[in-house]
Parts: structure tokens; sequence; C-alpha cells
């Protein structure tokens, strides 16, 4: 089958806050108003901007990382999107060289044109350098131009434009509103569904990028259709699982949940903060979100924490994520200071706090097998169990996270990607013994 060909364009910029979430959305609508399909994916572990990218663009932004999904995973979506779309726009992690692999490497093993997004906010022509710095670091990397964001005025449009290399255009810029701010809070954005601005942020910048070079399509892009993987064995079969999902848990991979259910298992969603009782589930997922937001309303659903409990009793799977962990422990303390009772299925106390935890890519080493991942998170959880294990960063020699297993309890801050190993994946969830009733 010949590769499908799709114009296709990597968002990116020198660092993080620069507006890639922002400028990728509107570029999306953009598109979208000119009836254009367009695929948008997020490079990195990311929960919260793939959530805009999907309100901007109307389609699920899939998560593209080559150690996390792998250079398989990220050919195979490449080229399924080729075939379903106008347009593909990726939207890069921190700054365009940040990361082992980076952005850049992205971009680079797909042949795909860059632009870099800068917050021009307090400079105008050292953009230029800059610019000239991204284009030349890397030999096989194409930057094809730039977008000056927080524009002050048109002579602050003019003094960079004047400045920059032919080679290195001023695609587009956008005047300075602190009304276009996407809003966010500790570990990322507010989500779309808790934003009521959202929409109208989108469409205003997207108004901005209407007559700029960015509303034509740019180049296309060969992404060869991989050969077709063997047949996921379905070891899930027969298998319910049950997933928390709510304000307060909502971490959740649209790739996992196509996983279990490509294994034979069959999804229950459920609710911590509103439902009383659990599905009638074999396993458990409970990942991560926000749940110190809503310690309170968790802690006083006793009827939910006495259903996980019996759960746990009966010795079927639970696997806890980051926020699952949180609510699996005895005690959350929120950001207040307020102590909050939670399941209490493991011991131990978690309290919020003001800088960030232990972050960044790695391998969970479980008894089943490694599974990869990543860990980002605004707490520390003390009086824990002895771990069975320790995160494996890819490029640093110290210890990750700790993971825990208590009975059929796994816990740990580690999000799983779970096609990283499906194997393992359908380990975790296996009850030892599946209730065909």
């Amino acid at each position: 089958m010949a590769s499908p060909n799709c114009p296709a364009l990597f968002i990116s910029a020198p660092a993080s806050g620069q507006g890639k979430t922002t400028v990728t959305a509107a570029l999306a609508r953009l598109h979208q108003r000119h009836g254009r399909t367009v695929r948008i994916f997020k490079t990195g572990p990311d929960y919260l901007d793939p959530l805009v990218l999907q309100q901007a663009s109307g389609a699920i932004a899939e998560p593209l990382d080559l150690w996390m999904t792998g250079g398989a995973g990220c050919r195979e979506a490449l080229a399924l999107a080729a075939q379903q779309a106008d347009l593909i726009l990726i939207e890069g992690a921190m700054g365009l060289y940040d990361g082992t692999p980076s952005s850049a490497d992205l971009a680079i093993a797909f042949g795909i044109d860059v632009v870099a997004v800068f917050n021009a906010r307090g400079m105008a022509q050292s953009i230029a350098a800059l610019a000239h710095g991204l284009a030349s670091y890397h030999p096989r990397l194409t930057l094809t131009g730039i977008v000056a964001n927080q524009i002050g005025s048109a002579r602050h449009h003019d003094l960079i434009e004047t400045a920059l290399p032919a080679q290195l255009p001023l695609l587009a810029s956008i005047k300075r509103n602190p009304s276009n701010a996407l809003p966010s809070r500790h570990l990322g954005l507010i989500p779309p569904d808790q934003h009521n601005d959202l929409e109208a942020i989108i469409e205003r910048v997207a108004d901005e990028l209407e007559g700029t070079a960015l509303a034509q399509l740019p180049r296309s892009v060969s992404f060869p259709i991989p050969p077709q993987a063997d047949a996921l064995p379905q070891q899930l079969a027969g298998v319910r699982i049950g997933i928390a999902r709510d304000q307060a848990f909502s971490f959740i991979y649209p790739a996992n949940l196509r996983l279990l259910e490509a294994m034979g298992a069959e999804l229950h969603f459920f609710s911590p903060l509103h439902d009383q009782q659990l599905p009638r589930v074999d396993a458990l997922w409970l990942p991560g979100g926000y749940p110190e937001l809503y310690a309170g309303t968790l802690a006083d659903n006793a009827p939910m924490l006495a259903a996980l409990n019996d759960h746990y009793q009966s010795g079927r799977p639970i696997l806890a994520e980051c926020g699952g962990l949180l609510y699996v422990l005895e005690e959350l303390i929120d950001i207040e200071g307020q102590c909050h009772p939670m399941a209490g299925l493991m011991s131990g106390s978690a309290a919020m706090r003001e800088r960030s935890g232990c972050q960044g890519m790695q391998s969970a080493p479980l008894p089943e097998g490694q599974l990869r991942g990543h860990a980002h998170h605004r707490s520390v959880a003390s009086g824990t169990p002895e771990p069975i294990a320790y995160g494996i960063r890819p490029s640093h020699p110290a210890p990750g996270e700790a993971v825990f297993r208590q009975g059929r309890l796994t816990a740990s801050y580690i999000h799983l990607f779970f096609p990283s190993n499906p194997t393992a994946t359908a380990a975790l969830f296996t009850p030892d013994k599946v209730d065909a009733s």
C-alpha cells in the first residue's frame, strides 16, 4: 500500500509558557473553519493540553513520544491520521530541544517542518537571534518560521519582522490580550469543562491567524504505513474493569482504554464523587486527577469508601495511579492544611505542597513486567509501606517513584502507558478467578 501523504506542521517554542497550546488550538480551529479535517497530537505525557486541543479540533488529541509511546506507536498513529485528515498538527513539549528524546527529535524522525512560538513580551530583535539558534542547532531540523505572541503594537511587529532573516519569516503575530490567557493551576491548564471562556479564546486567536501564512496548508509529508501488528491476545476476555472518571479522576490516556478493550475487557466507568456504589466489576483502575480539590466530598462519600474496601478485601485487583494513590491512603491533607480521611486501603498520609514533586519519564518495574509512563505531582506521601520497587528513569541514575504492592493493590505516583507492555497490563487487571455470572 502506498504511503499516505498529509500536510503536517510541528508547533514548538524555545521554552514553556510561550503560547504553544493557544496557537496550536487556534490553528486547528482556523483550518476547521476552512472545511479541513484536523488531527492533533501532543508531544510527551500530558492529560490537560490535549483536552484543549480536542476542544479546538473536534477530535481526540493523542500523545506522541519516541520513548513512552515508542517509535512504532508514533509511526502507526501518524500513518492512521494521514489517511483520515487534511492536516496534522503536533504540539511540542517544553522547549524545542529539551528532554531526551526532545520535540526536535520527533520532528526530525518524521521529517515534519517546525514553527516556533515566541512570547515577544519584553523583547523584539533578540527573537531573531534566538530563532537563528533554534534553526541552526541541528542540521536536520527544518524551522520554517516563527509566530510572535504577546505583540504590543504594530511597531513591535515590524521590529521583529525586519530583524528576521528571509529564511525565517514572521508567519503571524498575536496581539497582547490578557483575556486570551489560558487559565492554569498546579499540574497544568484548567480543563475545558471548567473554563467557560475557552471557546471565545480559541475563536479570537483564530481570527488573528486568518489571512496569515499559517492559514495555508504546510508542506505534505509521507507517513509510511507500518506492517500490520498481530492481534492482541484476549487476556482480559470477560474481565469487567471499573474505571474512576469524574472531576477528581480524569487523567486517562485514550490509548489505555483502547488497549483494555482490544484485549477483551468490559469497561465500566463510575464516579467516586457522586456514586455510592461500585459497578459489578472484577478489577478497578483509579487513575490520576485532582482528588485534592475534592477531598472533602470524597471523604464524605462513606458508601463509596466502604465499597472500595469491600472490593479490596475480596482480593480483586486495584491499580491506583498518582491521584488514585492519594485516594487509597488513610488521609489526604489539602493545600489549606485540612485533613480528610480517605479509603485507607494502604497505610500512609499524603500532603499537598507548594512545589512539584518527582517529575519526568519513568518505567515501573512491576512483577508482571516493566511498563513505561511518567510522574508529575504536587503532593508527598509518608508513612507508607515498604515499596517493592522504584521507578527507573531513562536518562538519570536516581531512583524514581516508589511502587507499592499490597495484596492485589498496586499503587504508585507513576502514570502508566498500558500499550508499552500489554501483557503486563493484562496481568495487573486479571483477577484470580473471573466471576462468570
